[in-house]
């Protein structure tokens, strides 16, 4: 005949095993709620990605840094760091489709316009899945760009515009 100890050790067993006891806290993780909007996309929310500079990158700095051909690759940083926070960032703008493919880790205020390269609040995951959004980004990013190398605008007014918002940066900066 079976002990009272091991009757009880095979109820909670069978009890953990199909699913946890009445009344025992469960140790499955709750669902986490987004934390951060997508109200403004192409955007990200500006609470939880407002951007960061690069403190590298100034405008007396241009002609070493962001204007020389190769640099942000120098400061990109890897993978296995963005996609970590890609991961983390699906979860907190609440985005139903979490395959990592589906979106960059971008950096909201651009390394080639000297923003952080590893600071969170520059990183987010933008999505590409049924947009150009990202596409069009990297266009403007590069138009803006030029002319910040071309002094046809300053590198704080083109930060500005950036951040502002990329979709109008270009006719804000007067070069598009």
């Amino acid at each position: 005949m079976p002990t009272i100890r091991a009757l009880y050790c095979s109820f909670t067993l069978v009890a953990v095993l199909s699913g946890g006891l009445a009344g025992v806290a469960d140790a499955t993780p709750a669902t986490t709620q987004a934390t951060c909007s997508q109200a403004d996309l192409p955007l990200p929310d500006p609470a939880c990605t407002p951007g960061a500079l690069n403190p590298d990158v100034t405008q007396s700095t241009i002609g070493s840094t962001i204007c020389v051909s190769g640099w942000t690759a120098t400061i990109r940083p890897s993978t296995s760091y963005t996609n970590k926070l890609k991961t983390q960032g699906i979860a907190d703008y609440g985005y139903s489709d979490t395959s990592l493919s589906d979106y960059e880790e971008d950096h909201f205020l651009p390394l080639e316009l000297g923003g952080a390269p590893k600071d969170p609040k520059n990183l987010w995951p933008e999505p590409h899945s049924g947009s150009e959004n990202s596409y069009s980004k990297d266009s403007v990013e590069n138009a803006v760009k030029k002319a910040v190398c071309a002094n046809r605008a300053t590198l704080a007014a083109a930060q500005h515009a950036m951040l502002t918002d990329w979709t109008t940066a270009e006719s804000v900066l007067g070069i598009g």
